[in-house]
């Protein structure tokens, strides 16, 4: 592994530990050359998974797309970056389940709304009002009305 300091490629691990519910593994690693210490996480690589956008054109399924989204979508709302982690986490083994080669994007946004309302309201309603390309006023009151309804 190649320290992220000086770039130098001889790091050795000095401690191991499960990590995120045993799915994967924190190591805590050191640079033999300058001396600091850094984190990684190893995951079990899963099946390639290709998303199908809206405009029909496939691209490599990428966990950064959806934590961005997320992010944008609590920013300023009490939600820590570990609730955001697990809801990301949730997402990822939903989809991966499914055991599908291609995916639409629009379940994968389904799935992350899904699990934002039952995180943060108001985040799930950002989410969405970008998600489903509100056009105007109306279809975002009529989205308020279901979560008041409720």
């Amino acid at each position: 592994m190649k320290c992220p300091f000086c770039s130098s490629d001889d790091t050795k691990v000095i401690d191991s530990r499960p990590a995120d519910d045993n799915s994967s593994i924190r190591r805590r690693r050191m640079c033999d050359k300058c001396g600091k210490r850094f984190t990684t996480y190893e995951k079990v690589e899963t099946i390639p998974l290709v998303v199908i956008k809206k405009d029909n054109n496939r691209e490599p399924y990428d966990r950064a797309k959806i934590e961005s989204g997320v992010l944008r979508a609590c920013h300023k709302r009490p939600v820590s970056i570990n609730q955001i982690n697990a809801l990301i986490d949730e997402v990822e083994n939903e989809v991966f389940s499914m055991e599908d080669k291609e995916i639409p994007s629009q379940v994968i946004g389904e799935i992350v709304m899904r699990k934002l309302k039952d995180l943060e309201e108001v985040a799930y309603v950002r989410f969405a009002s970008v998600y489903r390309e509100f056009k105007d006023v109306n279809t975002f009151m009529d989205e308020l009305k279901k979560i008041l309804d409720k």
